[in-house]
């Protein structure tokens, strides 16, 4: 092994009531997969990852690309592939995550319109070749003690804005665990000052009860302005009815992020 090499782990599983877990060497779940609906999400907090439908009216996104930083257990990228026929791009450090996904969590092989590329997060954020590329950005990176987001800085922040294309919307999955507020409270502020701009441009849901919190920031609030309160129970029913997903509750808990001071 090189010099400097960082030493990635290596992914193991576990099953219980029908739904596969992927671990990163530890106990703590990296992404989940109900067997029987490989292509349905199951965990609570990726389900609120999909409230970005909500913010964004469908012209925005449909036929576009949808870029996920951080693959787990592809739950993300599957739903946006299978679920929104999206053409996707899922970047992931770790080639034994990547194979884990296709071989454990039906990931289809890369080809048509799906793109898997085994690559930092960092530097395809920063690549000006990537600039506008993403309707939709997904950041979900923890290593193995998911203590804290391995990706974290104003810099890469600033990144993802410039990675979305006009009208698109980035989404974080942040941890408020107990012990853990001051990590996120910087993390929050870090997002809004990436993405400060008039109207309504960040926003959160509480943290559920397992203590993850989802950030849903938008590369322009004036291209892309946020809905009515009428259109967002309007985008809720549409949501819920194509995706069986819980819209109608995400539109009562969404709310304009407040970082902190």
């Amino acid at each position: 092994m090189a010099r400097g090499t960082p030493v990635l782990p290596e992914p193991t599983l576990s099953e219980f009531g029908g739904v596969r877990n992927l671990h990163l060497g530890t106990p703590w779940i990296q992404g989940s997969m109900r067997i029987a609906r490989p292509n349905d999400i199951e965990l609570e907090y990726v389900q609120r990852m999909m409230a970005w439908m909500l913010l964004l009216p469908e012209s925005a996104w449909r036929g576009g690309t949808a870029v996920q930083l951080g693959l787990g257990a592809a739950a993300v990228t599957k739903f946006l592939l299978r679920r929104l026929r999206l053409h996707c791009v899922a970047v992931e450090l770790n080639p034994a995550v990547i194979l884990a996904a296709h071989r454990w969590f039906a990931l289809p092989e890369p080809g048509g319109r799906l793109d898997v590329r085994c690559a930092d997060a960092a530097g395809f954020a920063a690549d000006p070749a990537h600039a506008g590329l993403a309707a939709v950005l997904h950041v979900d990176l923890y290593d193995h003690e998911a203590a804290a987001p391995v990706l974290d800085t104003p810099a890469f922040y600033a990144d993802c804005r410039r990675l979305l294309a006009p009208q698109g919307a980035m989404i974080v999955n942040l941890f408020s665990g107990p012990g853990n507020q001051r990590v996120l409270d910087r993390s929050l502020r870090r997002i809004a000052a990436a993405f400060d701009q008039p109207g309504d441009s960040v926003w959160q849901f509480p943290p559920n009860r397992d203590g993850n919190l989802i950030v849903i920031a938008l590369r322009d609030a004036t291209a892309a302005p946020p809905p009515t309160r009428a259109q967002l129970i309007e985008r809720a029913d549409s949501v819920a009815a194509r995706t069986g997903l819980p819209a109608r509750r995400w539109a009562r808990l969404l709310k304009r992020l407040q970082p902190p001071r």
